[in-house]
């Protein structure tokens, strides 16, 4: 409950100073005043249409990479593991580069969204007949494994016979992860994906809790390991599939919280499912005040800070997991 209230407590305060970052200052009085009533004056907009659903989006996006995260390192009972592993966010980024390249993006407003959440629909109809809902770990791993290093090949296919430049650019740009011009429609978009998605993997903590035990322990205590493996398929899919699909690819998040955390839970996955959607959200709230402080005028990409930091913890995590190996 402490670890719980603490979380909170911190996203909340995390949630407050993203409303109040930006090269317009204001007080949070000001801010408050100017998120309750919708007065028109510039500062309203700002507050209603920009940095409100920027701060919203950074506590969803954050929160399904964390939840993910945990429940895939769970499942695979490796804390190397991450949302990424199954391809869904690099399929869901290939179908974000082919709506940039065909122009589709600049012709619809939606079309880049909508195309990135088609592209990861279909790299989970692919990995449930590659792997198959009764199919083993390994399998999963390796069809994961499989459609992304596809999506990556013909993402950069793509960008090697760009014609257009500037085209090329929209889609470096895209990539690198960003939650900056993003509003109101971006949330609606991604929020009943993420809600389906975050329903499926909380509902998964006792029988990852059962699965320490190993899968035949598992079973014999009722949990059934294709349904299982399903859900965390789906769920993982829909709630990173939506992520990447508003806000490019973010690295990291799934992979570093998880492991932060899971020394304050005992290492349990079902309590570390709840605190890793928590840390995930704070991550990425800390995340994006950085990208607009620290570089106010230059457009810093938040998937690049995230890689700077999340790299260096990746390889302490590595550099541990060695020296615990007998």
């Amino acid at each position: 409950m402490r670890l719980a209230a603490l979380l909170l407590v911190l996203v909340a305060a995390l949630f407050a100073a993203s409303l109040l970052s930006g090269p317009l200052p204001v007080s949070a009085w000001q801010a408050l005043a100017a998120l309750a009533g919708d007065d028109g004056t510039p500062l309203s907009v700002v507050m209603r249409e920009i940095r409100l659903p920027r701060a919203l989006l950074a506590v969803m996006i954050g929160a399904s990479l964390g939840l993910s995260g945990a429940a895939m390192q769970g499942y695979l009972r490796n804390p190397l593991a991450e949302p990424g592993l199954i391809g869904v966010s690099g399929a869901a980024a290939l179908g974000a580069v082919l709506a940039l390249q065909t122009g589709l993006a600049a012709a619809f407003a939606l079309a880049l969204p909508l195309s990135a959440l088609g592209m990861a629909v279909l790299a989970v109809l692919l990995i449930l007949m590659l792997a198959g809902p009764r199919g083993a770990s390994i399998t999963l791993i390796l069809a994961g494994i499989a459609i992304s290093a596809l999506a990556g090949a013909l993402t950069s296919l793509v960008l090697n016979l760009s014609p257009n430049p500037f085209a090329a650019a929209d889609i470096v740009f895209w990539m690198m992860g960003s939650l900056a011009d993003r509003s109101f429609t971006h949330i609606w978009l991604a929020l009943p994906f993420m809600l389906v998605g975050w329903a499926l993997l909380a509902g998964l903590g006792r029988s990852l809790d059962a699965l320490t035990l190993g899968e035949d322990a598992a079973q014999a205590m009722g949990v059934r390991l294709p349904r299982l493996r399903l859900a965390l398929i789906l769920g993982t899919a829909a709630s990173v599939g939506a992520a990447t699909a508003v806000a490019g690819a973010i690295g990291f998040v799934g992979l570093v919280v998880p492991h932060l955390l899971r020394p304050f839970v005992g290492g349990r996955p079902s309590a570390l499912l709840w605190a890793s959607a928590l840390g995930g959200a704070a991550m990425v709230l800390a995340a994006d005040i950085a990208v607009r402080e620290v570089f106010p005028t230059r457009d810093l990409k938040l998937g690049v800070l995230m890689a700077l930091v999340g790299a260096p913890l990746f390889l302490h995590l590595i550099y541990k997991t060695r020296k615990e190996l007998p």
